[in-house]
């Protein structure tokens, strides 16, 4: 189970790399127009637009990403096999597929005031959902690594091997999907239940709120208590209670914000001082790596409140500091409400949105969420750098290194010169049939064989030299490889 999380986490850094861009394109756009969300200024609105092309989507991404990154050979039929599981989920899984399935009402599951939550999950399946997404690209990567490989009877020989990939991912989600389908209402509706209960309990029910939100972030299901604690499903409303400037919504138990202030210190704080950490405790030979995939996710966590980048490096492969994690957030939105320190935001809980509430009549003592943020900073440092180590946790920069996968090479690399000497080595670009790469090596066909000079390619350090047929030869060069690819491909 730890090596299939630990594979899990590492597929995940391919459709987590393209998060910190978008979430900063959107907090952008959103500090332009921040009432009208690019309705009232097209710069807003071109910016938004591009930003949610990407976090409008993760769901897809998600699918997409892992399913290519937990395939055996990291081929694209894998790829494939998670679009399609993913599409086959969200259809029905959908309102009005699952109205029809189920038998009740399609209004119930897109009302967001009604007394029956049971339905509402549903709405909350579509091509954002990242839970559904990770399931889908599960569900693809199985499906191409046990039937890539299969071969049909000969009037069925079309569909044998990578093109059987994505049909049998299409079974499998029918099955998943039918589970779902049951299973999904009944835990939603329980977490709307439980988000109720957490109301009577003032403080102390705030934080345990912020303890599951942060907890179920993996699942998609931390929508279920938003619904009840930020949006009108129970009537808190308090998004829109603190944008509004709504003195009424003001009891001697509620302040508007009080659901949300707490997420300040840890998001514009306490997770870039994680990244900060985790990458002080990378490799030597991978600090360049864990640099680009820290500093990028701290910085759009610190600006836009956008965590997932952050989160999703390290909630796989190092599930004890998740928890951690979730019980400090829980301590600052508790800290937050008990003392009075109000904020809110439109967006997320990043800088962009607390410049923004420091202008509204609602905010109260929102200076003390940045002296917390600063303590939590050097608590979140210290567990992290501290933690890490110990209990040798392979978040980014600090996995196990595969013989198979290469060495770290860095941009001061002559790739050229590389290239032209494992050219050399298979014989020159009269030997070269075709030539391809996968996400650690060069995978090459040659024409004739024995021309191929392992000694000669192994000159310029790379892992291995791997022949797995007669006629193809693959280079094992590490993450750098299409570097190395595309000035081959220059060379022929």
């Amino acid at each position: 189970m730890k090596s299939s999380f630990q594979r899990l986490g590492k597929s995940l850094m391919q459709p987590v790399a393209v998060m910190p861009l978008a979430a900063i394109l959107l907090g952008l756009g959103y500090l332009i127009d921040p009432s009208g969300w690019g309705a009232n200024n097209v710069i807003a609105a071109f910016l938004i637009k591009a930003g949610g092309a990407v976090l409008d989507n993760l769901g897809i991404i998600f699918a997409v990403g892992v399913a290519f990154g937990m395939s055996k050979d990291s081929h694209g039929a894998a790829a494939l096999a998670g679009l399609v599981s993913f599409l086959t989920l969200i259809t029905l899984l959908s309102p009005g597929a699952a109205s029809q399935l189920r038998s009740f009402d399609p209004e119930w599951a897109t009302a967001g005031n009604v007394d029956n939550f049971y339905y509402q999950g549903f709405s909350k399946v579509g091509n954002g959902n990242a839970f559904i997404g990770i399931l889908a690209g599960v569900i693809g990567s199985i499906a191409y690594n046990k039937f890539y490989q299969v071969r049909l009877p000969e009037a069925l020989a079309f569909f044998s091997g990578r093109r059987l990939t994505p049909i049998m991912a299409s079974l499998m989600s029918l099955v998943v999907a039918l589970i779902l389908l049951f299973i999904w209402p009944v835990v939603y509706a329980g977490l709307v239940g439980f988000g109720q209960w957490l109301l009577s309990l003032g403080a102390i029910g705030a934080g345990i709120y912020a303890f599951f939100n942060r907890l179920l972030i993996p699942t998609g299901l931390h929508h279920a208590l938003n619904q009840v604690f930020w949006f009108d499903l129970v009537g808190i409303n308090d998004i829109n209670n603190f944008l509004g400037n709504n003195q009424a919504a003001i009891t001697a138990t509620y302040h508007p914000g009080m659901y949300q202030a707490g997420f300040f210190p840890i998001m514009m704080f306490g997770l870039p001082a994680a990244a900060i950490a985790m990458f002080t405790v990378a490799k030597p030979e991978r600090k360049s790596y864990a640099k680009s995939v820290f500093i990028a996710g701290a910085l759009a966590s610190f600006l836009t409140g956008v965590t997932e980048p952050i989160e999703f490096a390290f909630m796989f492969v190092a599930p004890q500091l998740y928890l951690v994690h979730a019980l400090l957030t829980g301590v600052s939105v508790f800290l937050a409400a008990q003392f009075g320190w109000y904020a809110g935001f439109g967006f997320s809980a990043g800088l962009v949105d607390l410049i923004l509430s420091m202008a509204n009549p609602m905010a109260k003592n929102w200076y003390f969420l940045v002296l917390a943020g600063l303590v939590f900073a050097v608590i979140y440092f210290l567990i992290f750098r501290t933690l890490v180590p110990k209990l040798k946790l392979q978040t980014p920069g600090r996995e196990e290194q595969d013989p198979n996968e290469g060495v770290e090479l860095t941009a001061d690399t002559n790739f050229t010169d590389m290239a032209r000497v494992i050219l050399e080595g298979l014989g020159g670009k009269e030997n070269i049939k075709s030539t391809d790469y996968c996400i650690t090596r060069l995978r090459l066909e040659v024409v004739d064989e024995t021309k191929v000079n392992e000694a000669k390619i192994k000159q310029t350090k790379v892992a291995g030299v791997i022949r797995p047929s007669q006629k193809n030869v693959q280079v094992v060069i590490g993450p750098q490889v299409q570097a190395v690819h595309d000035e081959f491909v220059k060379l022929i």
